[in-house]
């Protein structure tokens, strides 16, 4: 299982580079380093994450303006990923945006996913692809709900039906999501710099 890193400020990512698999942003984490351009952030967290896969999400809430944002950050590097929100802000599916993004060969990291039923929402047109599907673990376990046991279904259907997604642990709350990413058959899984820190104490599970 491979671990990305999530949000770490540009001077962070040479100190983690060769520590992990990848790094994955959202434009709330970019906002709280203060940063007013989010194009240029992008720019210089790609440039400084090279050659490894980085992340990095759109903001529009709209199909043209998410195509839109999607063409401009793929192009600004070879090891960028979209993130596409799975639903936009209404809950309208963001099936649509997901389909044309592919046909352009765009790596797309579908986020904000909840559940099963809405990965069934989009499977048919992902499969065949390496699409990342960034499951919210711990905000399912925020809501009481056992984080575990739903990944483990959701990686159940999808190698049931010969999915070539991957499938990432997101919203990591402590250290030992790792264990239960891991148990669950995840692909991956993204941490914070100070969860990550906390390996140094997990040898026995590392």
């Amino acid at each position: 299982m491979k671990i990305y890193l999530d949000g770490p400020d540009i001077a962070d990512i040479r100190l983690y580079k060769k520590k992990v698999e990848g790094f994955t942003y959202n434009p709330t984490l970019i906002s709280r380093f203060g940063e007013k351009n989010y194009l240029n952030y992008c720019k210089e967290a790609a440039k400084k994450t090279y050659p490894l896969p980085v992340s990095l999400e759109v903001i529009a809430d709209d199909l043209d303006g998410m195509l839109r944002q999607a063409k401009i950050l793929s192009s600004l590097s070879k090891n960028i990923e979209i993130k596409i929100p799975i639903t936009f802000t209404n809950g309208n599916y963001t099936t649509k945006v997901i389909d044309e993004l592919l046909k352009m060969n765009i790596k797309l990291n579908i986020t904000a996913i909840f559940n099963l039923k809405q990965i069934k929402k989009i499977h048919k047109i992902v499969k065949s692809t390496k699409t990342i599907l960034s499951v919210f673990a711990g905000r399912i376990h925020d809501t009481g709900v056992d984080a575990e046991k739903e990944m483990k279904n959701i990686k159940i259907f999808l190698k049931k039906n010969n999915s070539k997604c991957r499938l990432l642990w997101a919203s990591t709350r402590q250290i030992y999501d790792y264990v239960q990413a891991k148990r669950s058959g995840c692909d991956i899984i993204t941490m914070s710099k100070e969860i990550f820190n906390k390996k140094i104490n997990f040898k026995l599970h590392w």
